[in-house]
């Protein structure tokens, strides 16, 4: 699974790399700041990136002494230092933004509505494929990696409006270009409030995950000996689920076959679950 994730990541950062170079030019030869804004946002993409591969590298690592459920705390703390970049970078578009609206400047060119057609084409694909391989392997910052794809296609959809008011409005509309980079940059904050709080929640051992706990107790009351379950616990630590279950068998066993029990729900959870990590089983009579 982590090898899928760092090559997911990698395939972002070569992405992000040459599309922040065709923003760039794109944008100084075709005298868009719109197009501009959008190449700083993918640049710090790429940097955020790195931050995301190293987090999913560190995350990776298995339990030890120290760290008994392992690394995957990593993940959530990595995805806080993404936020943190694309917060930054909406504020560096925005005051640049206010700026060009302040200073007189020429219309945009045509030809740039073709450019960030591809491109805006170009995030939507990108934020399918990387979004689906974070459910299949239920990574937080490689969610966060999606949903900075979407946010530079909206960023990039600002900026073709923009820059079709400009261009078709004419003499006195130079302006919304400018308009659209800070459009885009309300659109980038409302996206990171989205990739924060799941991560603050992981962070903080939310126990929300209403449809794993229904299948851990369907599949218990499949195991001989399994009378019922009651509470279930669980949180999130990297790409793994950590739960402790309390089940109900009958009050006259013995403890040996209370143990022997509770090891088959354990063997037969973590077989039909592979995102599970630890599993804490505890026995109650019933």
């Amino acid at each position: 699974m982590s090898k899928l994730a760092i090559r997911t990541v990698l395939f972002s950062m070569l992405g992000n790399a040459v599309l922040a170079g065709i923003k760039f030019l794109a944008g100084i030869f075709g005298n868009s700041y719109a197009l501009i804004a959008d190449g700083i946002e993918s640049t710090v993409d790429v940097f955020s990136s790195l931050l995301v591969l190293l987090g999913l590298k560190y995350s990776a690592r298995p339990a030890d002494e120290n760290h008994p459920y392992g690394h995957g705390k990593a993940e959530p703390l990595i995805t806080f230092l993404v936020v943190a970049f694309l917060i930054i970078s909406a504020f560096t578009i925005a005051w640049q933004a206010i700026q060009n609206i302040r200073t007189p400047h020429t219309l945009p060119s045509s030809w740039t509505l073709i450019v960030l057609g591809a491109i805006i084409l170009w995030k939507e694909i990108s934020y399918q494929l990387v979004m689906n391989r974070a459910k299949k392997i239920m990574s937080s910052s490689l969610k966060a990696e999606a949903w900075h794809h979407r946010s530079d296609a909206i960023t990039s959809i600002a900026a073709f409006l923009g820059i079709s008011v400009a261009i078709f409005g004419g003499e006195g509309f130079e302006v919304a270009d400018d308009y659209a980079a800070l459009v885009a940059c309300g659109f980038i904050l409302y996206n990171c409030y989205g990739i924060f709080r799941p991560a603050l929640g992981e962070v903080m051992d939310e126990n929300n995950y209403e449809e794993l706990t229904l299948k851990i107790r369907e599949i218990s009351l499949q195991v001989k000996g399994i009378e019922g379950t009651e509470k279930c616990f669980i949180r999130k630590a990297g790409m793994k689920y950590h739960v402790d279950l309390h089940a109900t068998v009958k009050g006259d066993l013995t403890v040996k076959e209370g143990h022997s029990i509770s090891h088959n729900l354990k063997d037969r959870l973590r077989k039909e679950l592979k995102e599970l990590g630890h599993v804490l089983i505890h026995i109650e009579p019933a």
